[in-house]
């Protein structure tokens, strides 16, 4: 598996999701925030919109959930149509069982940490994971500037991983652009959330193109 850009939806045009999606033909997924308004302070799209954007497109859905009690609500996601589904740990009392649950039904299991929680606690977990979304801003609202102070535990994650052996994807969400991408790159990740990034771009495409590009060229480097 090589480098993976997911471009989120959460800056695209709401009133126009399908046309959206369709400007982004080179993203390997599609990155959907799901939010409650609880876990985070804002709210956007649940099962019936992720069912609906399944239809409109063949690019797959992630879906990262940054809702209260995931283990109840997450395998809802699965039977809506999206590939991968990312839980945050925080909001989970099940961990293992849910991302076995989740791998089970036929999608990808990932657990998302927020910037301030270490992943150590969480190494036994990574052979139970398909990813691990390193978050690298405050989640609920998309813009936010990139958290430099979260590239030590990418790095630390990634070194987990090749500690245990296991082929989990190393993701990050937030701040997440032509500035920042190479640096995430280098620290272990091979999977990149980025929406403002892209959606504000005049060809978001081109731009897909482009963050691929510099990703690749920074894991080479760093190989």
């Amino acid at each position: 598996m090589g480098i993976q850009i997911t471009p989120s939806i959460l800056n695209a045009d709401f009133a126009r999701l399908g046309e959206e999606v369709a400007r982004i033909s080179s993203a390997d997924w599609v990155h959907v925030d799901v939010m409650d308004n609880h876990f985070v302070p804002n709210m956007t799209f649940g099962p019936a919109m992720v069912e609906a954007l399944s239809r409109s497109t063949s690019i797959p859905l992630d879906a990262h959930l940054m809702i209260e009690d995931c283990d109840r609500n997450a395998p809802a996601y699965v039977e809506a149509g999206a590939g991968s589904v990312t839980f945050h740990v925080e909001a989970t009392k099940a961990p293992v069982r849910l991302a076995r649950e989740i791998r089970a039904m036929g999608a990808r299991a990932s657990m998302a940490l927020k910037p301030a929680t270490p992943i150590e606690p969480y190494e036994a977990l990574l052979p139970e994971l398909d990813m691990l979304l390193i978050m690298t801003v405050e989640p609920g609202f998309g813009g936010q500037k990139f958290l430099d102070l979260c590239l030590p535990k990418i790095r630390r994650a990634r070194e987990l991983m090749r500690k245990h052996g296991v082929e989990t994807w190393l993701q990050v969400d937030g701040g997440v652009s032509v500035d920042t991408i190479a640096r995430c790159a280098e620290a272990g990740a091979d999977v990149f959330v980025a929406g403002s990034a892209v959606y504000s771009a005049d060809d978001p495409d081109a731009m897909v193109r482009d963050l691929r590009a510099r990703a690749e060229a920074t894991a080479d480097l760093s190989a």
